[in-house]
């Protein structure tokens, strides 16, 4: 008997969604509630789960092609046996896979570039096997590296591009330059030698162009930003603040924090708590508009951007004003780690009320950072680098930040914006402040 598997619901609002990933090939047993597809969304990747035991028979949708909610996407016979899966495919799907790629009998799956290739795990002696998504692919052909030697630290021991990169860098390889998406394998040869197949897709002296379809979540991004910026009345207003009182209180007390909570203590709590307090000064800057209206939160749910492979997400510390430094930084880091396996959920990525992204972290010295609607502002961190400073009559060298504020100025006005980014200042500069509430 033959069951449908159809698109869960994807969350609030959503209606449809891309096929991304099949994870499970036609003929394969799968289990109850496994993972047999990826479907990548406007705000997350969500995996489709198998209602119940079988062999998949049929794959309805191709990868790449858009799907709506409810939808049927492929079919699992639960009265085909696990023999039967080994059997392989049947005959008309192997005539057509010979056909595809007659030359193809000799190469591993891994490095022929399907989307689903098995890869053995690197410990002896398992059966565990994981896949290689496009982007790890990719890795593994740039970095010449042996995927089945390389233990993957994703969800259920799958290979990430960090994991490849790593392993890459544990060797000295360098990536390869880019290859076409037309360029073909060459002859297999006994042994897999994945770097002379790099080679020979470049040719001396030739440039190279590659076309990638925007994923879903990248157009999201796009749009979203256009939008703000074309709607809101966008300004920014700058400052610099002295990190030297939160440096040394991360010195004095790292070690007792993280003994005691199991986690290090950060940068972003500080400033998450200053604006916390500087929003009960400032209102409107925690603020929404809803057309006529301006919408006042009496808690400060916080945007928290971080960096995904697809693109920048913004998961949400809920009641971010009441919570302790410490629950602070574990949900930040719990959020950035499954921001990379793409597990976050679309619930813990709506609903936030202020945004704080932190350029700093790769490097940026100042930016505008762009607000996210219907939010009314978000709160740009940058670098710390020494720089010379008056104190006290002296010029001296301090670890400075520049912060920018960018603000919608329909609700607004420059004045509450500057006051909320001084009293941010002077809460960084002086950390008592948020033990005293002053």
């Amino acid at each position: 008997m033959a069951t449908d598997v159809e698109v869960p619901a994807l969350g609030e609002s959503i209606t449809e969604g891309t096929l991304a990933q099949w994870l499970k090939k036609p003929g394969e047993t799968v289990a109850a509630d496994e993972p047999i597809a990826s479907l990548e969304t406007d705000k997350v990747s969500v995996e489709v789960p198998s209602p119940v035991a079988g062999v998949l028979t049929e794959q309805l949708v191709q990868e790449g092609e858009n799907v709506a909610v409810g939808a049927v996407i492929a079919r699992i016979d639960q009265s085909a046996t696990a023999g039967a899966a080994a059997a392989g495919p049947s005959p008309a799907q192997a005539a057509a896979a010979s056909t595809a790629n007659p030359a193809g009998a000799g190469e591993t799956p891994a490095l022929r570039g399907d989307s689903s290739a098995p890869v053995a795990d690197a410990e002896p002696g398992e059966d565990h096997v994981t896949t290689l998504s496009p982007a790890v692919r990719r890795a593994v052909l740039e970095y010449h590296v042996d995927p089945t030697r390389i233990r993957g630290s994703g969800k259920d021991g799958r290979l990430t591009k960090d994991d490849v990169i790593a392993a890459a860098q544990a060797q000295g390889a360098e990536p390869s330059p880019a290859i076409a998406p037309q360029a073909k394998a060459p002859a297999p040869s006994p042994q897999p030698a994945p770097a002379p197949q790099v080679k020979a897709s470049t040719v001396a002296g030739q440039r190279k162009e590659e076309r990638v379809k925007m994923s879903r979540i990248r157009q999201t991004i796009a749009r979203r930003l256009k939008e703000a910026q074309n709607t809101a009345a966008m300004l920014t207003t700058f400052n610099d603040v002295d990190m030297s009182a939160v440096i040394d209180a991360r010195t004095r007390y790292k070690d007792l924090f993280e003994k005691k909570h199991g986690i290090r203590l950060g940068f972003m709590g500080f400033f998450v708590k200053a604006c916390a307090l500087a929003a009960k000064d400032v209102p409107s800057v925690n603020a929404s508009l809803d057309g006529d209206e301006i919408v006042y939160h009496d808690y400060l749910d916080v945007s928290v951007a971080v960096s995904a492979p697809k693109g920048l997400v913004v998961p949400v510390v809920r009641d971010a004003d009441r919570l302790s430094f410490a629950e602070i930084e574990k949900t930040i880091a719990d959020y950035g780690r499954r921001a990379k396996d793409g597990t976050l959920t679309v619930d813990e990525m709506t609903g936030g009320t202020f945004t704080i992204s932190n350029g700093g972290v790769f490097g940026s010295l100042l930016s505008t950072p762009i607000i996210n609607p219907p939010q009314s502002a978000v709160l740009g961190m940058h670098r710390i680098e020494e720089r010379p400073v008056v104190k006290d009559g002296q010029i001296v060298a301090r670890p400075m930040m520049y912060l920018a504020l960018s603000y919608d100025h329909r609700i607004i006005d420059g004045r509450e914006a500057v006051t909320f980014l001084v009293r941010v200042k002077e809460a960084i500069e002086d950390p008592t402040r948020l033990l005293i509430d002053l």
